[in-house]
């Protein structure tokens, strides 16, 4: 495990809801230049969408953010479907139960947009807790990479073209539930 004190020192500090310092494709080839090869490898694995059928890594951090993130979807899928009153309805994890519970919380929320910045502030306060306290290692630079990705996301928000996007897709889900 390396140290990134160089790194991390030169780095803004990142706030959730504020506006992106850099982009993750700078943070990137930034961290790459400074990291061994295969710490470097691992940016790789930080995602928003980890996927479900990657291996482990040798990171425990995006091992863990990975199992976070995917008890997260899968939760969201189930509820959504039991919404729907769905009989394929599928089985998903209880653990880690903070993503559970960040899942549920988040379908209870009557806006798309609430729900979606809940989420976000849900994988950024999970991102915080991987990471641990030295802000100085490897982790802290895949944490880093993760927490600009969300804030990139968040600027992705576009309320108006959200708004009629979920109009659409309701009528659409309506007509198919006729």
């Amino acid at each position: 495990m390396g140290s990134y004190y160089y790194l991390a020192a030169q780095l803004p500090y990142l706030v959730y809801g504020q506006t992106v310092p850099m982009s993750a494709a700078e943070f990137r080839e930034l961290a790459r230049d400074k990291m061994s090869s295969a710490e470097a490898a691992v940016l790789d694995f930080c995602t928003l969408d980890p996927g479900f059928s990657a291996p482990p890594t040798h990171s425990a951090f995006i091992n863990h953010w990975r199992e976070w993130e995917r008890t997260l979807r899968l939760n969201l899928g189930k509820s959504r479907s039991q919404k729907l009153k769905r009989a394929d309805t599928a089985d998903a994890p209880e653990h880690p139960a903070d993503a559970v519970t960040a899942a549920k919380n988040a379908l209870a929320l009557e806006s798309p947009l609430d729900a979606e910045i809940f989420l976000d502030k849900a994988r950024w306060d999970a991102i915080d807790s991987f990471q641990g306290i030295n802000t100085f290692s490897e982790d802290a630079m895949y944490a880093y990479l993760l927490k600009l990705l969300l804030m990139e996301r968040r600027t992705a928000f576009d309320h108006e073209e959200g708004n009629t996007e979920y109009k659409a897709l309701y009528a659409a889900i309506l007509g198919e539930a006729k």
